[in-house]
């Protein structure tokens, strides 16, 4: 073959090789480690725990409260996706309510949507008592996602939240 020949047939291969090297593959999606516990149930341990004075409840729309159930039994029969779209149906209904942003928030930590948890959690913090059940289980679910990022100093921040929640009685004599 002459170098003529050669060099025509290599000038495509050539060309491709020097195109490959414009473009590369885009990063593959962070993903976390499992966690080795049940997250959820040391989230929710968190607010059953807060024996504080101040433990707010506020009055819910039946519709709501129906939408609240339904999501619940999703969540322990394992439909987490039915679960959640209940909890936005529910939250359209009742934006900004602090316990259905809390109860989102867990479900999606069940789904494995740890962003959209933490930043539930803050809101339902910011929105709500900041103090009591509520606010231990928003400060759990950030030291959760803090620990899964791998966030030390930000997951004792957040144990420092959730001690921060317990307001104690008055003692009587």
């Amino acid at each position: 073959m002459s170098v003529a020949v050669r060099v025509r047939l290599a000038t495509p291969a050539l060309a491709a090789l020097l195109l490959a090297g414009c473009f590369s593959v885009p990063p593959q999606e962070q993903r976390l480690p499992a966690p080795d516990h049940d997250m959820v149930a040391a989230i929710r341990a968190a607010g059953a725990r807060e024996q504080s004075v101040i433990d707010v409840a506020p009055l819910q729309d039946p519709s709501v409260a129906a939408l609240r159930e339904a999501a619940q039994a999703d969540e322990r029969a394992g439909r987490y996706a039915d679960a959640a779209a209940r909890l936005d149906q529910a939250l359209k209904l009742s934006a900004g309510s602090p316990d259905l942003l809390q109860e989102r928030a867990e479900v999606a930590v069940r789904l494995h949507d740890y962003a959209t948890a933490e930043r539930l959690a803050r809101q339902s913090w910011s929105l709500g008592p900041q103090l009591g059940p509520l606010c231990a289980r928003n400060w759990q679910t950030i030291v959760e996602m803090r620990l899964l990022a791998g966030d030390q100093p930000g997951a004792a921040t957040a144990r420092k939240g959730v001690q921060d929640c317990h307001k104690p009685g008055v003692p009587r004599y």
